[in-house]
């Protein structure tokens, strides 16, 4: 039974001036959460994140079966959905809607948040700024490009250990525990000018050599955000617009929350669409290409989808920001059941949003497993996949 450990990441944004809002979200009730987690912008401040001109085209395939195996049992999808307090699930068998499922008062319009999925999309947008040469390499200091980091505990850290979180700083993601790092990040006072994550990376300490061990860390994909705005001197939003939404064709305009500081944070708050989400899984399986643009390095979605450091999850590994599995599989993942999974070698994108009633929880992830694997199986052994297909609804 595959497991899955969700990237934790609050929405550390700010409710209003002054205001900033940190782990409330985790304690939220279960109304507020199958209420809230589609309409994050009505809570707090965003930038727009502007779409294409032309859609991609969905088309629609043959309608895909699903029975879910679970201790001994099988769950129908409509179980399933009940159990996950599931908001959209998708399914995409080589570019065509085999499954399209809502629940929890979400439809196709509706723009769910997508928690720790935006690590996977903050890294890819470094990737975008190498190929545009904002950024020099991987191998590019990140004090080269946020000097006020000098003197800190990421002297001598790579923009590669960032994204693969081996950096070697000391952090502390105990989300029970209030005086965490992740708990505290946004709540410290900063100094005027001076970015409040910024500030707060200042005063960590060195735990080990960077590049030597892996420790997750949120607070270094909102560097790795932060290294994107300075190196290409617009916000997370409108680089994602420019680069992928627009290009690529999405749908709808997506959204981003924006911190205390004005910085978007990298490792959380990206709402869009389903089937928006499902176009980035695309656009992943297309080598980073948007119509015959390259808008990544050539190798950058092989090296990104690679593990370079096993995890403390059994059989889980962890690439640039991507958790990673055998036979290539590769996971966008954040908290309370949000997931863009992807096989390469079955063209296969399986998107989906909830509102879990917590925010991580072995049956729950194990249960989203088994709908990964039945949907596998169901592709694998007899469901007749249909080259025809009608437009995109």
């Amino acid at each position: 039974m595959r497991r899955f450990l969700p990237l934790l990441a609050l929405a550390f944004v700010a409710a209003a001036p002054g205001r900033p809002i940190g782990a409330d979200v985790l304690f939220w009730t279960q109304a507020q959460r199958d209420a809230g987690f589609g309409h994050m912008d009505r809570h707090y401040p965003t930038h727009a994140v502007p779409h294409g001109a032309r859609p991609y085209p969905l088309l629609v395939g043959a309608p895909l079966s699903v029975a879910i195996p679970w201790k001994g049992s099988t769950l129908s999808l409509a179980q399933f959905m009940r159990a996950q307090h599931t908001a959209g699930l998708l399914v995409l068998d080589h570019g065509r809607i085999r499954l399209e499922v809502y629940g929890n008062g979400a439809g196709r319009d509706t723009r769910w948040t997508s928690f720790s999925v935006a690590k996977s999309v903050t890294s890819t947008l470094v990737g975008a700024a190498i190929r545009d040469g904002a950024i020099s390499g991987l191998d590019e200091s990140v004090t080269a490009i946020v000097p006020e980091l000098r003197g800190s505990a990421y002297d001598g850290v790579t923009v590669r250990q960032v994204l693969t979180m081996t950096s070697g700083v000391a952090w502390n993601e105990d989300y029970s525990d209030p005086q965490s790092d992740v708990a505290r990040l946004f709540l410290e006072p900063a100094a005027p000018g001076i970015d409040p994550t910024i500030a707060y990376l200042c005063r960590l300490k060195r735990a080990a050599r960077p590049g030597t061990i892996w420790h997750y860390n949120t607070g270094e994909t909102g560097l790795a955000g932060i290294l994107v705005t300075r190196a290409t001197h617009k916000s997370l939003a409108a680089y994602l617009s420019e680069k992928i939404w627009q290009p690529f064709g999405m749908a709808q305009e997506a959204y981003w929350g924006v911190g205390p500081g004005g910085q978007e944070p990298g490792g959380c708050c990206l709402s869009a669409t389903l089937r928006d989400y499902g176009r980035f899984g695309l656009f992943m399986l297309g080598g980073g290409r948007a119509g015959d643009r390259n808008i990544l390095p050539d190798d950058w979605v092989a090296d990104a989808t690679r593990a370079t450091s096993q995890t403390d999850m059994p059989g889980r590994g962890y690439g640039f920001q991507w958790w990673t599995e055998a036979g290539g599989i590769y996971d966008a993942i954040g908290i309370f059941g949000q997931a863009i999974h992807i096989d390469p070698k079955r063209q296969l994108v399986v998107v989906m949003t909830s509102a879990w009633p917590s925010a991580i929880g072995p049956d729950l992830i194990a249960q989203r497993g088994a709908l990964f694997d039945a949907v596998a199986v169901a592709l694998d052994h007899g469901s007749a996949r249909s080259r025809a297909g009608g437009p995109d609804r």
